[in-house]
């Protein structure tokens, strides 16, 4: 498995263009870049089901400006 890891995001702006998204390295952030800043998803002990295989679900918590 050469591919890099990935997570599910849930949560936030509905106008995400993406919700499966890599995550290099793996950990406890993530930052996407959305609306002039940033939105911000913390990692959850939950996995979700999806077309890419089992992936970590990380949740919204906080929108950030540039």
């Amino acid at each position: 498995m050469g591919s890099s890891p990935k997570a599910v995001l849930e949560g936030g702006p509905s106008d995400l263009s993406q919700r499966i998204v890599p995550i290099t390295p793996p950990g406890i952030e993530l930052r996407i870049a959305h609306d002039g800043g940033y939105e911000r998803f913390r990692v959850t002990p939950r996995w979700r089901d999806t077309s890419e295989g089992s992936l970590p679900v990380y949740e919204w918590f906080e929108h950030i400006e540039h």
